[in-house]
């Protein structure tokens, strides 16, 4: 999931470190949730002012944006509930997304599916040119994984979230593998 923690402050050097005061608070709270350092990752670092009306007083907005990878989806609603705890209004659920954790699998069984399917391509295409197909002369990989899902909601109030009130349903996921084969002619 990618958290966001924002604070505004009347200056730049207030902005900064409150945002990272509450953002330090955000990774204990999920630390002490039993994720590993690892797990916890800043993304986007930004302060910038926010333009008001004119004989307002001047504002900056600070925030970070963190990356949380946990595999249990069970304990999704704990984490978001410790993470509102320790900041608060500052916290903002960006997005979730899911993952296959292991597609070595899924890529292998893709492959093979890919191949046949453009040398059954390519064996109708030689036909239609008068031609028998040959022997492969290239092979060139790409693939992809698309989560089916992203969910985007913003933390709002400082309230606690029943953890068995969030149903996260991470649906089916693909994986493509795409192939581009050179053959000769026979």
């Amino acid at each position: 999931m990618s958290l966001s923690v924002e604070h505004v402050a009347p200056d730049v050097a207030a902005a900064v470190a409150q945002v990272a005061e509450r953002t330090d608070a955000v990774i204990a709270a999920l630390r002490g949730q039993g994720l590993d350092e690892s797990d916890i990752g800043t993304t986007t670092v930004n302060v910038y002012q926010e333009y008001r009306e004119p004989g307002t007083a001047a504002a900056f907005r600070g925030s970070h944006q963190l990356t949380v990878t946990t595999r249990d989806l069970t304990g999704f609603g704990t984490l978001l509930n410790a993470a509102v705890e320790a900041a608060g209004n500052s916290l903002g659920l960006q997005s979730l997304q899911f993952d296959v954790q292991d597609k070595s699998a899924l890529l292998t069984r893709a492959r093979e599916l890919a191949f046949r399917q453009a040398q059954e391509k390519g064996t109708e295409l030689a036909h239609l040119a008068g031609y028998s197909l040959g022997s492969v002369t290239a092979i060139s990989e790409t693939y992809s994984h698309a989560p089916i899902r992203e969910v985007a909601m913003a933390a709002g109030a400082a309230k606690a979230f029943d953890a068995a009130s969030i149903n996260i349903t991470p649906g089916d996921h693909s994986v493509e593998v795409s192939l581009e084969v050179h053959f000769s002619w026979a």
